[in-house]
């Protein structure tokens, strides 16, 4: 009777699990491989990789450092700010539909309310920041929660849940 119990609960668990996963979910969230962005610089060399904190006020490090000379639109979108904060060169671009990316620390000609093609000139990195010398950050926002750039970009590899035991 324990056992068939165990048994029942067992795939019980299983489902839910199964229901759950990013699989399952893969709808709405897979979206965001499938837009077609680019990398910001190229070639593509990552020197600090996205590290998503516990909670919203958590340390990590929301985005991802790229070395770079010269920076990019990762997709079309309108710029939102250039300008200085903290020291730090700075372009956000809006690309609708939530998603917005922040590149620092970058010197620009473009100007607010300016139209970006995917792929088209941002500017040059500087050298403020908190990256390394020749290295740029890029970080991505969704509904003003940030994401791991790479989930844009086709980095990411989904998550798979095997059966246990």
């Amino acid at each position: 009777m324990i056992t068939a119990s165990l048994r029942s609960l067992s795939v019980l668990v299983l489902v839910s699990v199964v229901l759950a996963s990013p699989r399952a979910a893969a709808t709405t969230e897979d979206r965001l491989a499938d837009l077609g962005w680019v990398w910001p610089a190229t070639p593509v060399e990552v020197t600090r990789p996205f590290i998503e904190p516990a909670h919203a006020y958590g340390p990590g490090h929301r985005g991802i450092d790229l070395r770079a000379d010269a920076v990019r639109s990762p997709a079309d979108g309108r710029v939102a700010f250039v300008g200085r904060v903290a020291g730090r060169d700075i372009v956000t671009i809006d690309h609708g539909d939530g998603l917005v990316t922040t590149l620092e620390p970058v010197v620009s000609d473009v100007e607010v309310g300016d139209l970006l093609a995917r792929a088209a000139p941002v500017g040059r990195v500087s050298a403020a920041g908190h990256t390394a010398a020749g290295t740029v950050h890029f970080g991505v926002r969704l509904h003003g929660e940030y994401v791991n750039p790479l989930r844009l970009l086709g980095g990411v590899p989904r998550a798979v849940l095997l059966p246990c035991c």
